[in-house]
Order: structure tokens, then C-alpha cells, then sequence
């Protein structure tokens, strides 16, 4: 009892240790390094809402003024130009007064119950609403009977569904 037993490192041990964590630190280094260069960090794209026209323009006597890339605002997944800040201003306190109805899309081809791109220089404000149209003919259609307006809008929501989730689209279109 009481014996005292003293261990002394020899130079071999004592550079065997300083290798082992030389490395040890040099491969967390590397993996850290590696992981970082591997995943680079997600670039956020927001579509040009309305072709970069003012959507506050609309409601204005002189109509669809082209907007800046100065004055923008981005709401719902979109970047929005203005022609003058005050039209921003306004936009950015209600969007959804001037942003355009049906998300965009053609009134016909909603009330066809199809998603159709329009022309955001074709367009008619009914009932105090931004609707776009793909073309003049269409547009004349629902000018002609406004309550075609309505009815596309009770329709949207199914549709509106179908850009939120992937799975939804196929299944209702057939897609696989």
C-alpha cells in the first residue's frame, strides 16, 4: 500500500499523441471545409409580377404605367414595380386592393378551368377589381357580361389549390 507508480512518457509517445491530434484537426478542418464548399446557399428567385408594370397604375386615369427597378416591393412570392413611390406606398398598405384578381391568369381560361397566362396589357377593372386578360377577345367576352367575373371567381380556389401543391396538380390533371 502506498506504493507510488510513476509513468514517464518517452519522446515516441509524446510525438505519437501530436500526430494523432495534428490529425484529428486537420481531417475536422478538411470536412468543414468540404461541407461548406458542397452546399452552397439557396438562391430565392421572385418572378417579375404583371411584366413590371405598375399595378397601382391601373386604377389611375392615365392607365398601366411601366415601373422602375428602383421602386420595388415584394409581396406574394412576387417582385412589384412602381412608377412613383407614392403608388409603392399604396401598394405596400393594400395589396391586395391592387394586385390582380385570379392570381394573374386569364378570366376565360378560369372559367374554362384552366390556368392561361394573360396579358398584362389587356385588362379591364370591374367592380373595382384588376382582371387580365390573353387577349382582346376575351377580354371583350367578360366586359360584355361582367358576372362572368364573378363566376371565375368562385371557380379560382380550386384552381388557385393547384399552384400550391405539386401532388394536386398531377392527380387533377393526369400528370405523373
Amino acid at each position: 500500500m502506498g506504493q507510488k507508480c510513476k509513468m514517464r512518457l518517452t519522446g515516441h509517445d509524446r510525438g505519437g499523441t501530436r500526430r494523432r491530434l495534428a490529425a484529428l484537426v486537420a481531417g475536422l478542418l478538411v470536412a468543414a471545409g468540404g461541407a461548406a464548399r458542397s452546399e452552397p446557399p439557396p438562391i430565392r428567385i421572385a418572378p417579375l409580377a404583371l411584366g413590371g408594370y405598375d399595378p397601382v397604375s391601373y386604377f389611375l386615369p392615365a392607365g398601366p404605367q411601366a415601373g422602375s427597378a428602383r421602386l420595388e416591393a415584394e409581396w406574394n412570392g412576387q417582385v412589384w414595380r412602381f412608377a412613383i413611390e407614392a403608388n409603392r406606398a399604396a401598394f405596400r398598405r393594400y395589396p391586395g386592393i391592387y394586385a390582380p384578381r385570379l392570381g394573374g391568369y386569364d378570366v376565360a381560361g378560369i372559367l374554362d378551368h384552366r390556368l392561361v397566362g394573360a396579358d398584362p396589357a389587356v385588362f379591364a377593372v370591374i367592380d373595382e377589381r384588376l382582371y387580365l386578360f390573353r387577349d382582346a377577345q376575351r377580354r371583350a367576352r367578360v366586359v360584355a357580361d361582367p358576372a362572368l367575373a364573378g363566376r371565375a371567381e368562385a371557380i379560382w380556389p380550386t384552381l388557385g389549390r393547384l399552384l400550391d401543391d405539386p401532388e394536386e396538380t398531377r392527380r387533377a390533371t393526369g400528370a405523373r
